[in-house]
């Protein structure tokens, strides 16, 4: 790791591999940060990893409990809602004007056909990053910097979301056809009815979160 990096540039590139391990699922809702281990494998000093856990507790990413430590943050049932109400207005619209030669379709396909080939292994986690690579590649059909942006950041969050779950096959599965049917409908010129299938397929993703989210509110200690 290079050393000369100002401080400010250590501390955005280190959240930002962070951001990705959440995206990835290696990170789970609740889970506890240690700065010792974190420190040592990233190869920085407890002073950054502080300053990285800062801003991605102001990301509502993690979250700091004092005298306890560092926690990967639990999406709530309004964040769970408005990630969702967010990716209807983006996905939906991203596939209603999209054209079948773009690039983000090939990604799309990637993403699809590496899901397909975890279902085959029964790798659910590596079914759920080529799920969050299928929608990422979505967005990109906009061609806007902005909103590629934007959902990149919301990601992390939206996995943490899954995570609460916490039954990936249950989680990945049922989805797995229905990119490959929304990516058949885009490569066929069926843009309409590929955004009409997305908005029902969030509908539905977001009513099994909120459920797990309130099994898990209401489980008995």
């Amino acid at each position: 790791m290079k050393k000369n990096h100002s401080p400010q540039i250590l501390s955005k590139r280190i959240a930002e591999t962070i951001r990705n391990k959440l995206v990835v699922g290696e990170l789970l809702p609740g889970q506890r940060l240690s700065e010792a281990t974190l420190s040592e494998q990233l190869e920085i000093s407890r002073n950054t990893l502080r300053e990285v856990f800062r801003l991605l507790t102001q990301e509502g990413l993690l979250k700091h409990e004092p005298n306890r430590g560092v926690f990967v943050a639990t999406p709530d049932i309004a964040s769970i809602i408005d990630i969702y109400r967010v990716r209807q207005l983006i996905e939906c619209q991203a596939l209603a004007q999209a054209y079948p030669m773009h690039p983000g379709v090939a990604k799309m396909k990637q993403a699809v056909e590496v899901a397909q080939q975890c279902r085959k292994q029964q790798d659910w986690i590596g079914a759920g990053t080529a799920n969050m690579h299928f929608h990422a590649a979505i967005v990109e059909l906009t061609d806007s910097e902005r909103l590629i942006a934007f959902y990149h950041n919301i990601s992390a969050e939206l996995r943490l979301a899954f995570g609460i779950l916490n039954d990936p096959e249950l989680l990945y599965a049922p989805y797995i056809d229905k990119n490959a049917h929304i990516l058949e409908l885009l490569i066929s010129g069926q843009n309409k009815e590929a955004a009409k299938k997305m908005k029902g397929y969030l509908a539905l993703s977001e009513r099994a979160i909120l459920a797990a989210y309130t099994r898990k509110n209401h489980q008995i200690p």
